[in-house]
């Protein structure tokens, strides 16, 4: 889903990229990513792949560990031996969601799942395994066309005519994969290195979110419902903690590019109109 905006953000500059998948490389696999290195020699290397089935993650925190950690260390040590730039993406989701105000990239984290835990050690992996130059970008509640997302749920869901049910006590920052892609792109150009905070402008909750993604698609006579994020966890015992606020501070990243990132409401609307 990333992948897909950023490859649409640089092939519009008219600059060469190479997108691969999972079965051309699998970053989980050694001989994989070194294969792919001894062939394309990157100058830069944009790292979309993750595990992210959050709650599914809690049954497979080994898988998970492997692709959203140990491979990121594989990925920066021949980064570093190749002398290629590497953009790594991370989570909100690192964060324990006690703050009262929005997380700076230097906040302490506590990450309360396994699927946190895994994109911290991702984010650990690089960093001692850092090339010259490197970029963490922790981003927050992605959605994008080009697969499975939040607001395609919600929509989907009440096409087919049944009832939601959406947590409206956890609180953050949705954000589209075309701007992430650009504010990606922006970072480059000013020559940005370290952990950045990038995410739509704005704040909400999963609810308040559905309810503008029903207007959005004018599917306003949809059957929606608010609840807690006990009531959520009672009904789903297996299902992942989540941080209760998770919006993240982008104000540096506003200062070094001139210019806020556009507010969500904004961001979904064109989502709107590239998945219609």
């Amino acid at each position: 889903m990333l992948a897909q905006g950023l490859v649409r953000c640089i092939r519009a500059r008219g600059t060469h990229v190479v997108a691969l998948n999972r079965t051309a490389c699998n970053v989980a696999n050694e001989s994989d990513v070194y294969r792919t290195f001894m062939e394309l020699k990157p100058t830069l290397l944009l790292n979309c792949a993750a595990y992210t089935k959050v709650d599914q993650a809690e049954q497979e925190p080994d898988l998970a560990e492997a692709v959203n950690g140990y491979a990121v260390g594989t990925l920066a040590r021949l980064a570093k031996q190749y002398g290629t730039a590497l953009v790594h993406y991370s989570t909100d989701f690192v964060f324990d969601g006690t703050s009262t105000r929005p997380y700076r990239p230097d906040d302490p984290v506590n990450p309360l799942s396994t699927y946190g835990r895994s994109k911290l050690l991702g984010e650990r992996e690089l960093q001692s395994n850092a090339p010259a130059r490197w970029l963490i970008i922790r981003t927050a509640w992605l959605y994008g066309p080009g697969g499975p997302s939040f607001p395609q749920t919600m929509v989907n869901v009440a096409r087919a005519g049944k009832p939601l049910s959406v947590v409206a006590d956890q609180v953050g920052s949705p954000t589209f994969t075309h701007d992430l892609a650009d504010a990606t792109l922006e970072l480059l150009d000013r020559g940005a290195t370290g952990v950045w905070h990038v995410t739509n402008a704005g704040q909400t909750s999963w609810f308040d979110f559905a309810a503008a993604t029903l207007e959005e698609f004018d599917l306003k006579d949809a059957e929606l419902k608010p609840t807690t994020s006990a009531a959520w966890k009672a009904s789903r015992p297996a299902s992942a903690t989540r941080p209760a606020y998770s919006v993240l501070d982008t104000a540096p990243y506003e200062r070094l590019v001139g210019k806020p990132m556009r507010p969500w409401r904004e961001a979904l609307r064109d989502f709107r109109r590239a998945v219609s």
